[in-house]
Order: C-alpha cells, then structure tokens, then sequence
C-alpha cells in the first residue's frame, strides 16, 4: 500500500507551562524537565475532532494525485470523538461528497492511527477497497484535567488526514512495507494505566511509571520487530518516529539503542501528547525531510494497553 497525499490541523492556540503553576502548582521548569513540553496546542471551544478533520483534508487535498470522491474507505482513528454516531468519517464524507464509499470510527487509544491502516491493509488484501483516508486525532482540551498534577499539563490538540491506495498512484509515493499491532491489555498496570471517563475525572494517567517503562521498552522492540522481519538492521533506518508521550522516552530510547537523537523526531515540545495523531503528525509535518531511498519506522504504545508499528520506505 502507498501513501498518495497527507495533511494536518494544528489549532493556532498554545498554552505554556506558566498557566499551570496558578493551577496545579507546577512550575514551568518543573514540566520542562520531565516531559520535555514548553507549550502545548489548544483548539478553540467551537473545534471538535469533526471540524479538525475536515480541516486536515483540505491541508492535504492540493497534492492529492486523484479525485477525493474516488475514495472507496474513510476511517476516522481517535479516542475523543465529538459525536460517537456522526463521526467524523461521515461528516468528512458529506462534506467532500464522497458518495460511494465505506466510513466508520475505530479507536485503539494513542496506537488508534496504525490500528487504522492495519485495517486499510486488510480491505486492500480482501478486493474491498482501493484508496482510502485515515483522518485521526485527538481535542484532548475536551477531557482534559488541568488541576490534575500528574498529567493535567501532557495534553495537545490536531488532526491529520492521510490518503492511501493500493497501487502507487505516482511515482513518488511512499510504500508502506509493513505493519504490526498488538494488544497489551494483560502486560503491566494495563487499562487502568491511562484512562478517559469523561464523567469521571477526564482524561488521566495514573500510572504514568508504569506507561514510561513499557513505551521505552515496546516502541523499539516492534522497530526491530519489523526490520529483523522484512531484512532490515538499525542502519538502515533513517529517521524513527515515536509517540510524543514524553521527550524522556524518546530521549531514553535513543539512548538504549544507540541512535543518533537526530533520527528521532519529535514535535511534543511545542503541541504536547496530541494523543491519536501523534507520529503521524510527526511524519506529515516532515515530509519535505524524507528523500528517496529513506526509511522510516513509526512505533506507538498507548493506553488500554496498545502498541503497533510499520515500516515507510521512500
């Protein structure tokens, strides 16, 4: 499968890390230190995962190599949705007038975008689609508990729309050699670790230790995972996209496997843990970086808990 076009929405608010001292107590160089986030990215009251997403289309529709009504499957991959029966698949669909296509919500926590492409793998295999669109992400400002002083100051707000097919649709488009996804529910502290009840308490990660030790050890375990798989070493991978759930992973990650911190790329400092659109946004934000003959690894873990990685070769 290939990646024809890709687009994102960041919304134009941040909020520092000064605003939470008032809050939660926490000063802005206390955050710093432990999670690496200077701001993080806030969407205004009246955006929700549905308009973010219809957004992040139009971001990416000027390099889009065909027409977007020729789209056969939209996955709207987030675990905030707006409106758990109006999703944003469908809204994206009607207002794209996308007339002869599948649409559905699936969520898998922060792993929700790559369980999503599984997915489109799946129906590509099966002859029941032929190009599809992942619009994915998170309006964590939703859920959020900013008194909360374990994890109130982590959440970001974005949305991204990728569009894949099942044959190149140019000459330049990225193949996506693989895929891995995994449920972790039985490993560590589990569903408990990172929860979302919006009437009880929001967004929280109580056992945010826990989440640390898992994500530096099972991200780099499913890259290797994939290289040993489809022939690749570490050498070969030119850039590692990880979720952004602390500069602290990423920075302890490159540290275990010897990577130069270069070759992992991370936008959690200015737009924190945007939650489902994390690496993707990543990946899309860098996609004038990538030159032919690259290849990039995208590994995520996440709440419940999920974990999934594939393979990009440019």
């Amino acid at each position: 499968m290939y990646i024809n076009a890709l687009g994102y929405y960041i919304p134009e608010g941040r909020r520092p890390n000064d605003y939470f001292l008032d809050v939660n107590g926490l000063t802005s160089k206390w955050i710093y230190q432990r999670t690496g986030i200077r701001t993080r990215s806030v969407a205004k009251p009246e955006e929700n995962i549905n308009t973010m997403s219809v957004e992040a289309v139009r971001n990416a529709l000027p390099e889009l190599p065909y027409d977007i009504k020729d789209v056969d499957l939209i996955i709207s991959a987030t675990y905030s949705p707006y409106d758990t029966v109006g999703t944003a698949a469908h809204v994206v669909q009607r207002e794209f007038e996308i007339t002869d296509t599948k649409a559905f919500f699936m969520s898998s926590a922060c792993s929700s975008f790559i369980n999503a492409l599984e997915v489109i793998e799946g129906y590509f295999a099966m002859g029941k689609a032929h190009k599809a669109l992942i619009v994915g992400g998170d309006k964590n400002s939703a859920y959020w508990n900013e008194d909360d002083p374990k994890t109130g100051h982590l959440w970001g707000d974005a949305a991204v729309a990728f569009f894949f097919s099942k044959e190149p649709a140019t000459e330049n488009d990225a193949k996506v050699i693989d895929i891995y996804t995994e449920a972790l529910g039985c490993e560590g502290k589990g569903p408990e670790s990172v929860q979302l009840r919006p009437r009880d308490g929001g967004i929280r990660m109580p056992e945010g230790r826990d989440v640390f030790v898992k994500a530096c050890t099972i991200m780099p375990h499913n890259m290797f995972r994939l290289l040993e798989r489809n022939g690749y070493t570490q050498d070969d991978v030119s850039y590692f996209v990880a979720h952004q759930a602390n500069m602290r992973i990423l920075s302890n990650i490159a540290e275990q496997i010897n990577m130069p911190e270069e070759k992992i790329l991370h936008n959690i400092g200015e737009l924190g843990n945007t939650g489902s659109s994390s690496c993707a946004l990543v990946y899309a934000q860098n996609k004038d970086l990538f030159e032919k003959g690259d290849l990039v690894c995208v590994s995520v873990f996440g709440g419940g808990y999920s974990a999934g990685a594939c393979l990009i070769k440019h």
